[in-house]
Order: structure tokens, then C-alpha cells, then sequence
């Protein structure tokens, strides 16, 4: 069997503060992606437990097995809660959401929660696009662009360059760093042209590592102008799998001259964790507690 190199780790987390079983308000979120699944789940407003999956081919059964995952351990089931919100790529898919919402919105309010309330600015560098968000104090979108025309700065893109230089993805991008000088960053910003410049490079002699510098500078001024057409203000904050990306993240700072804050749980849970707070918000409407 070949090696998987762009294949992330799969993972989930409960907190060992929380008895899920004394919770008056349990809610959830799951963002089912065109790349990867996160469900979380939420008791009182308090972040109980959450896991990230790869998306198989059926949106539904992701849904399910992140949702399993999620609560594998904790003495919950799915029927112990009130309320889920759906999002992501796959959101209409979800069969046991009662409601379904949309990415931007959830990340804003997502990152709000897992940043704090300072955040202004947040980028969203998913499986296959990118979203540049502007949002008020309370996580409420005031404005937002995407690039979803290439999977030049999206996580799919990274796949394949992990594929094609035989590294684990999580390890790209401290081996990035890995240079004695950064390389120019590779021309194309589309990945398939991109994917045959990286072969001419090897086929010269370069190192993986300055390949890989190469594409993560390129990557990182893709998303860069991305940001400058919605001007970026600060605090600022990255969500998505390539926010674990060292290599794109550092780069992107260093052309912004702004540093990204530092999330308090996994990045990649923005989207879920909107939609479980969302999913809390509407639960408390209906029962006129707000």
C-alpha cells in the first residue's frame, strides 16, 4: 500500500473539565468540507468536544462519522442533542441538521469565539477556496471575498505538492524553512502548472526543501492579495487546515507585517464551532431566553 503524504492526521479532543451528562443546553456544529469534516459540540456555551476527518465521497455518511467520532468516549449520543447546524461544502447533505448555514458566516463567528472578540480580519484557507472575512466584535460579517476559481492557495493544493515531493503534509512546512536563502517563489499560480515547474526544479537539481519554499512563498502572495482587496485590519487570524501550515502562515505575516493571532483550540474547527454557537443562539430563541 502507497504512502498517503497528503493525508493530515485524523483527530478528535474532549474536555476533561465538563460532564457532557450535566449539560441543560447541548449543541453542535459539523463543517463538512469538500477536503475534511469537523463536528463539534458545545454544552452551556463551553466548548465539550470536537474531531476532524477526512470527507469520503458520501457528505452524509462524513457527517455521520464525525459526528460518531466526535463523541466516541464521552456518554453521549447523537439524540442527546438539541440542536446541530450544518456548513460547509457538503451542508445541505447533513441529515440530522435542523438548520444549515453558510461557511463565511460560521467561521467569523467561529474565530470570534476561538480568538476573542478583537478579531477583524480573518482568512479561511480551506480544501478548495479561500475567503478573506471581515468581521464586527461580535463575530458578524461586515464583509468577505473568495478565490474559488484555483486550488492554488487552498489546502488541495498543498496535497499535491505533498504527493509529488513524497513528504508528509503536516512536515512541509518547517522543511520549508529548511533553506540557506529563500528561492523566488514559483511562477504559476495555478497548481498544475505550478506541479510541472516543481518537476522542472527537481529535474535541475533543487531540493524539496527549496521546492517547497518556492511554492509556499507563491501560495502565501496569492492569499496576500486576496487580502489586500478587502484591506486588512487588525487583529487578524487564520482558520482552516493550512493555518497548521507554518511554511504559508509565516509568509503570509511576513508580507502583511502583521502577525496572525494564535488560536486557543485546532484552527481547522473554526467552521463547526460557528455553527455549534450559531445552534446555541437559536436553541435560546426558542426557549425566550434571549
Amino acid at each position: 500500500m502507497s504512502t498517503e503524504y497528503w493525508r493530515w492526521p485524523e483527530s478528535r479532543w474532549t474536555s476533561p473539565e465538563i460532564d457532557g451528562k450535566a449539560g441543560r443546553m447541548i449543541t453542535a456544529g459539523l463543517d463538512v468540507g469538500s477536503v475534511s469534516s469537523q463536528a463539534v459540540v458545545m454544552i452551556d456555551g463551553a466548548l465539550f468536544c470536537y474531531s476532524s476527518l477526512r470527507t469520503g465521497s458520501n457528505s452524509p455518511e462524513s457527517a455521520q462519522r464525525a459526528m460518531e467520532y466526535a463523541l466516541t468516549g464521552t456518554g453521549l449520543i447523537l439524540t442527546d442533542i438539541h440542536y446541530v447546524v450544518g456548513t460547509g461544502y457538503g451542508r445541505v447533505n447533513i441529515p440530522f441538521a435542523q438548520r444549515a448555514l453558510t461557511e463565511i458566516a460560521c467561521h467569523a463567528r467561529g474565530a470570534n469565539f476561538m480568538y476573542g472578540p478583537t478579531v477583524r480580519t480573518i482568512l479561511d484557507m480551506g480544501g478548495q477556496d479561500c475567503k478573506a472575512i471581515r468581521c464586527d466584535a461580535k463575530g458578524k460579517v461586515t464583509n468577505f471575498l473568495m478565490n474559488d476559481k484555483c486550488a492554488a492557495g487552498t489546502g488541495r493544493g498543498m496535497e499535491v505538492f505533498a504527493d509529488l515531493l513524497s513528504v508528509p503534509i503536516e512536515d512541509m512546512g518547517r522543511l520549508s524553512f529548511e533553506v540557506d536563502t529563500e528561492p523566488p517563489p514559483v511562477s504559476s499560480t495555478c497548481v498544475v502548472f505550478a506541479k510541472s515547474e516543481a518537476v522542472g526544479l527537481l529535474r535541475k537539481g533543487w531540493p524539496k526543501e527549496r521546492v517547497l519554499a518556492a511554492y509556499s512563498s507563491a501560495m502565501a502572495h496569492r492569499v496576500v492579495e486576496l487580502l489586500e482587496r478587502i484591506q486588512v485590519e487588525q487583529d487578524f487570524a487564520i482558520t482552516g487546515g493550512i493555518a497548521k501550515n507554518e511554511g504559508v502562515v509565516k509568509r503570509i505575516e511576513a508580507e502583511l507585517k502583521i502577525k496572525a493571532l494564535e488560536p486557543k483550540y485546532d484552527a481547522q474547527i473554526a467552521g463547526a464551532l460557528g455553527g455549534a454557537l450559531f445552534a446555541k443562539a437559536l436553541v435560546e430563541k426558542e426557549r425566550g431566553l434571549r
